[in-house]
């Protein structure tokens, strides 16, 4: 087989590959070697800034198929009919650490997802738990910069750890779930996946319903202990990555069942809880889960670069039928999100093979710019509106309208009658089991123990008393323990 030409960015062809050009046989290289000053500078400009947060991760392509009838829901096309299928790429990631980071760590992990659908792209972006340490996007940079390493030591601090969550009350529900049994997933095929935020559906009378999404894992939920993860970490730092990867060239294709918690509009007012907050779940025995369909991967990226590293996803990527609600944390993701991929990838970054629309055109007046390689016919006008038959408004909402009243301001968001910060982390760890509530606390007890002020420490013990005084009891003696040795 005859082999392919190498050639330069612009084709011609290389004629070496091995010697730059000098001046002579053993004279100085020459400014004239295009090639090698090509490669040189291409090599400089290999990597991009890599997100602040979920910076190390993996993806997959597959398909959504519809098993259940939810059109009484959403008008959503790709949700219309049972049996339906649409392309999805995903990814997987830990969120605090970097680019370079291990894979089995004790971390949420993110669940973003990318829907092709004959509507335009639809983005769900959500963790493998179904809460948040924070209510409210103004705190996001506070607690990512309490979470990543410190700028004087370079490293994760506890001390940074633990007082920002003893600041945050309403972080005691994610750190119940982060330090406990689930803290640590086996891989990524064996986590659910959480939309977290509320949502909203609208059907094709325009009736509106808030959502939860939750993609249960078929392959079971699998976890590790400590000791198991700095085992693996040790033998493979891309473990997760791996695994993925084989399963999916094996073609053990891994699944998830989506189901849904559906709240009719008019309820969210009286409901006990708030259910637009995040650090919060709607008890099950108040709507209970209601099948969608099912999430398949069946293809590897051919390249992780270009398609894991710029996968860019916007929960503000809504398509007919589906829009957001007044979760805080979701309207702050709704700028965050793009914002970051437009610093990261620049303003085309939508025009990437993998960002980009796979089953709807694109069409639209956004010209120039960066990487841009839409750019319609010579006739097209880039100005709305106009006389030449440009594309143009539908007048048709994505999704219901959302009631607002009052002044400007800020405000802390009212109290439903059942709302603190401390109830449902008591709720969960009184779910566990004995062994479960035990590593629970050892997890706790070995972080915060590490903290070297006192007055952090009380303040965190006081939050796990008030989820559960058995709870703070246990917490409170392990760290005296382990301060004590």
């Amino acid at each position: 087989m005859a082999k392919r030409v190498l050639t330069t960015e612009s084709g011609a062809p290389v004629a070496d590959n091995q010697n730059s050009a000098t001046a002579g046989a053993g004279g100085p290289i020459l400014l004239q070697d295009q090639h090698l000053l090509e490669k040189l500078a291409r090599f400089n400009r290999e990597r991009i800034p890599e997100r602040v947060v979920h910076a190390r991760g993996s993806g997959a392509y597959g398909y959504f198929e519809v098993t259940d009838d939810v059109t009484g829901f959403t008008r959503a096309d790709f949700l219309s009919e049972v049996g339906k299928r649409t392309e999805t790429f995903i990814r997987f990631s830990t969120v605090a650490d970097s680019l370079g980071g291990a894979d089995a760590v004790r971390d949420p992990r993110g669940f973003a997802l990318k829907f092709y659908t004959n509507e335009g792209n639809y983005d769900l972006v959500g963790n493998n738990t179904p809460v948040f340490f924070i209510k409210d996007p103004i705190k996001f940079p506070d607690f990512i910069h309490s979470q990543k390493r410190d700028p004087f030591t370079g490293k994760q601090e506890p001390d940074n750890v633990w007082d920002f969550w003893a600041h945050s009350p309403e972080a005691t529900h994610q750190v119940t779930w982060l330090m406990g049994d689930r803290g640590i997933p086996a891989s990524y095929r064996h986590m659910n996946g959480y939309g977290s935020h509320t949502y909203q559906w609208t059907n094709a009378e325009g009736e509106a319903f808030f959502v939860k999404y939750h993609f249960k894992t078929n392959q079971g939920v699998r976890s590790l202990s400590g000791e198991q993860a700095a085992e693996l970490v040790g033998k493979d730092a891309n473990s997760h990555q791996t695994d993925l990867l084989q399963a999916i060239e094996r073609g053990v294709n891994p699944s998830w069942t989506l189901h849904v918690q559906v709240m009719p509009a008019a309820e969210a007012a009286e409901y006990r809880f708030n259910p637009f907050d995040l650090t919060k779940v709607w008890p099950h025995s108040d709507y209970p889960l209601q099948r969608v369909g099912r999430l398949v991967l069946d293809r590897n990226p051919d390249n992780v670069f270009a398609e894991v590293e710029q996968a860019a996803f916007s929960p503000n990527n809504f398509v007919p039928g589906i829009g957001p609600s007044p979760d805080k944390m979701l309207q702050g993701r709704l700028f965050a999100y793009a914002d970051a991929h437009r610093y990261r990838l620049g303003v085309n970054h939508t025009q990437l093979p993998v960002n980009a629309p796979r089953a709807a055109e694109a069409d639209n007046y956004g010209r120039d710019g960066v990487h841009a390689t839409r750019y319609g016919s010579r006739h097209d006008k880039n100005y709305e509106p106009n006389s030449y038959a440009g594309p143009a408004q539908t007048d048709a909402a994505l999704a219901a309208p959302l009631a607002i009243h009052g002044w400007t301001g800020t405000y802390e968001t009212p109290a439903h009658t059942k709302d603190d910060d401390f109830f449902q982390a008591g709720e969960l760890f009184r779910l566990m089991s004995e062994d479960e509530k035990g590593r629970l606390v050892a997890t706790i007890a070995g972080g915060l123990s590490q903290v070297t002020r006192d007055d952090v420490i009380e303040k965190n013990l006081a939050h796990f008393h008030a989820a559960d005084a058995d709870y703070g009891k246990r917490v409170e003696e392990a760290v005296r323990a382990l301060r004590e040795d």
